[in-house]
């Protein structure tokens, strides 16, 4: 008996784009050089902006094309995308970008930003597109699927996706999960993400804490205690293992001293100068210190975005 290949992600993007109603979908593809001649003009209406070749291909101007309103990616990687341009240099396009006429003169990307942004850093001046048209929320589990297969999302944006879709369509975790091919455990924690503060949103997304981090501040019952635990480890670079002891600790009422490797390291140092910069750490939430001893010296207070440094200033101007 032959053997049947599972697809990863439920059906699967291909199936996703091509499996709709046809009154939901609006596709006109002419596939010879001798039908396009054959086909009366008023037969086929294509938006302004969009010409069609002898093959019945479509282009368009890249330039014409604006990202998905229900795009859940929002941060693209510079790298990436410039090793992309030059690939569409040497090899062009060579899957047509799916979009849908958004009837201002410019058309939303449905499937196929990083193509679009790297198109336009490459100079091209015409790409592949296919046209169609989708419900808002088939425009979300197209784009949220297609950033899934390629692991595109950061665990932010994949979690708010995944809330998008369930408030969209009135979902389970467990439907949105079967939408997307994947455990209703891992949307259940990715969607947990999303109770963070958003300054440890922020520090979760550029990498300055990792999920597991992040799982073990869901697990302390205190805000504050939470405020705690993310400056030590972000002020003691902890490892998960480490931050989730410290969280169980916490819960338990339980005194948290500094790792046994931190301290180790730091016996030669003032152990007043110590326990004050373990105060700052708790206090601000951040990677502090201090250099010198009580009398003289310097305190470093480090921020990690905008909004971290916002909620440090609000912080010592109100205290």
């Amino acid at each position: 008996m032959a053997s049947v290949k599972k697809k990863g992600l439920g059906k699967g993007l291909g199936a996703l784009m091509s499996d709709s109603p046809v009154d939901e979908v609006k596709e006109v593809v002419v596939k010879s050089e001798k039908k396009v001649s054959s086909v009366k003009s008023s037969a086929i209406s294509y938006p302004a902006g969009i010409s069609v070749d002898s093959n019945g291909t479509l282009w368009v101007d890249p330039k014409k094309l604006k990202p998905n309103p229900y795009q859940p990616r929002k941060t693209f990687s510079e790298e990436e995308l410039n090793e992309l341009a030059d690939s569409i240099r040497e090899h062009g396009v060579l899957q047509p970008i799916t979009i849908e006429d958004a009837e201002d003169g410019m058309f939303f990307i449905i499937a196929g930003e990083r193509r679009t942004r790297a198109s336009l850093i490459a100079g091209i001046e015409k790409v592949p597109v296919q046209l169609k048209k989708y419900s808002s929320e088939k425009k979300l589990e197209i784009a949220l699927i297609e950033n899934i297969q390629r692991a595109d999302l950061n665990a932010i944006e994949e979690a708010k996706a995944y809330y998008k879709l369930m408030e969209l369509s009135a979902l389970t975790q467990e439907e949105v999960a079967k939408r997307v091919g994947k455990q209703r455990s891992s949307v259940a924690n990715a969607l947990r993400l999303l109770k963070l503060p958003e300054d440890m949103q922020e520090s979760l997304v550029n990498g300055q804490i990792s999920a597991g981090h992040a799982r073990a501040i869901l697990s302390v019952e205190n805000p504050s205690n939470q405020r705690t635990l993310f400056g030590k480890i972000v002020g003691e670079t902890l490892s998960v293992r480490r931050a989730e002891e410290i969280a169980k600790n916490l819960n338990d009422g339980r005194v948290v001293n500094k790792s046994k490797t931190t301290a180790s390291s730091e016996d030669k140092r003032d152990p007043d100068v110590v326990a004050l910069e373990q105060k700052f750490i708790s206090t601000l939430g951040t990677k502090v210190s201090m250099k010198g001893n009580l009398n003289r010296g310097a305190l470093v207070i480090e921020y990690f975005s905008r909004a971290d440094l916002d909620r440090i200033y609000e912080i010592l101007v109100k205290n």
